[in-house]
């Protein structure tokens, strides 16, 4: 079921840090709201709080707070929009907001806001957004909130699992990790899932599909080693644009230490246009290993790759 937005004000200031005044419409373009003191190449292009907070704080205040009174552009009524994530949506007439920051540092009395009202909800429950489709956007609109779905291709490189000779276990592995770590954040996530034989060709093409659909993220599990049928490295690493070596050094690193093994596996991690790539040994017990690092700074890539500034 979708969740829909009511827009009870929206408002405009020609300063920073002081308090925005409601207008009819606001004009949304590809630098955020025209005319307002925050618009820019950037990604705070748009400031929104959502009326379920301001009167959650009239209460503290013990006052009315009027629209814009916490400088935010848009005042929402209808969603906690401060339960929202970075590159969540919300979709109009004409229009695309994405989510970029949630909350913000708080100036406290260098802040004109702060010191005529004495505190502020902003920093805390306040959202910002930048303009993928510009538009008008007024009072009374309604827009509709769309969660970020997380896309991952998953890809077993094996021979024999591919013949059904053996059951395929790592593949599973990565799946079940990856459904528990985005759960657990309240993240949406699709996972597509093949098994291939260990053959270059038919990698390349896999990958290369998956790029052009704008999966978020590509594991591959298999063909790491330096058997005569290990291809997966020497596969994907030229079609890489921008390789990330740290990860994959730091994983051999960590295990390696205890089971120096582990040094053996040449896997690597990159970029392929919109896509982060990440190819796999083919254990489970590698699997587990490399993913419970690789998820700790997923997320964060995807926000780099976005243009997104928000660490």
């Amino acid at each position: 079921m979708e969740q829909q937005m009511k827009i009870k004000s929206v408002n405009v200031s020609e300063k920073k840090g002081t308090i925005k005044k409601p207008v009819e419409f606001i004009k949304l373009s590809n630098i955020g709201v025209e005319g307002d003191a925050h618009s820019g190449l950037w990604h705070r292009q748009v400031s929104m709080l959502a009326e379920e907070s301001i009167l959650r704080f009239e209460k503290v205040m013990g006052r009315k707070i009027l629209p814009g009174e916490f400088a935010e552009n848009i005042t929402s009524e209808g969603i906690e929009i401060k339960d929202t994530l970075p590159l969540d949506k919300f979709i109009g007439n004409n229009i695309e907001l994405e989510v970029t920051q949630i909350g913000k540092k708080c100036h406290g009395s260098n802040c004109a806001i702060f010191n005529e009202t004495g505190n502020c909800v902003m920093p805390k429950e306040g959202i910002f957004l930048r303009v993928i489709k510009s538009g008008n956007l007024k009072s009374g609109d309604t827009l509709v909130y769309s969660q970020k779905t997380f896309n991952f291709y998953v890809l077993t490189l094996s021979d024999r699992a591919s013949k059904g000779e053996y059951e395929d276990l790592s593949g599973p592995k990565i799946n079940e990790l990856l459904q528990k770590h985005f759960t657990e954040r309240k993240r949406k996530i699709s996972i597509t899932s093949n098994i291939i034989p260990d053959d270059a060709a038919l990698l390349e093409q896999h990958v290369q599909k998956a790029v052009n659909e704008n999966y978020d993220g590509i594991i591959t599990t298999g063909g790491t080693g330096i058997g005569k049928r290990d291809i997966t490295v020497e596969t994907v690493l030229p079609m890489l644009q921008k390789e990330i070596p740290g990860i994959m050094e730091q994983i051999r690193m960590k295990y390696g230490s205890e089971k120096p093994n582990a040094l053996l596996s040449r896997g690597v991690a990159g970029t392929i246009r919109n896509s982060i790539v990440y190819t796999l040994p083919g254990s489970v017990k590698a699997v587990n290993e490399y993913l419970t690092e690789i998820l700790k700074t997923f997320e964060h890539l995807v926000y780099m790759m976005h243009g997104i500034d928000n660490h």
